[in-house]
């Protein structure tokens, strides 16, 4: 059965934009060692892909006339009207992510369901308890503020490391299970 995982970058001290959805302190390591094959091992599992309507208009907005996920589907969770790329199998999904669920994991046809980007959202996803994994490259920055990796409403139950692996330019990977709710 599929998981839902967050695949994410943060940096040091647990954000992964600035305020202002800046990501050039992120966008310098482009290429470190080890991140490539990372994310092509994590893409090789990926069925279906879910994001927020700021990740997506991002997207738009920095990969120009590039959709960077042509063959995978793509559910865009909005409250705006947005129109999808040119050959692009996207869904515009409005209301509580639980209600979609189901459909996500029917969509991502037995691989996983990456929630890219947007903390908010992947903070609904563990809310809803939907939320499988967590894997996190930790960035040495320190941003002092900005959007929170996963701004939750309470404290989670512990969670399970699956695995750490240091790459290139002082980067680690830290990968996480949740577990079942706090009592």
């Amino acid at each position: 059965m599929s998981g839902f995982q967050y695949f994410v970058a943060s940096s040091l001290d647990g954000f992964i934009a600035t305020a202002d959805d800046q990501l050039d302190w992120l966008l310098q390591f482009d290429g470190f060692a080890g991140g490539k094959d990372s994310y092509d091992a994590f893409m090789a599992d990926v069925g279906c892909i879910v994001m927020g309507g700021d990740t997506y208009a991002w997207l738009r907005k920095h990969e120009l006339g590039n959709w960077p996920y042509p063959a995978t589907p793509c559910w865009v969770f909005t409250h705006h009207e947005l129109a999808a790329p040119k050959d692009a199998d996207v869904t515009f999904a409005r209301g509580p992510v639980a209600e979609f669920v189901a459909d996500l994991r029917a969509a991502a046809g037995g691989r996983n369901v990456w929630i890219v980007g947007g903390g908010v959202l992947a903070a609904q996803f563990a809310d809803a308890r939907a939320l499988d994994e967590m894997i996190i490259s930790i960035i040495p920055v320190v941003l002092g503020s900005g959007k929170a990796v996963l701004p939750l409403k309470g404290p989670t139950a512990p969670l399970e490391l699956l695995s750490s692996h240091t790459m290139g330019r002082g980067i680690v990977e830290l990968r996480y299970r949740f577990g079942p709710a706090p009592a």
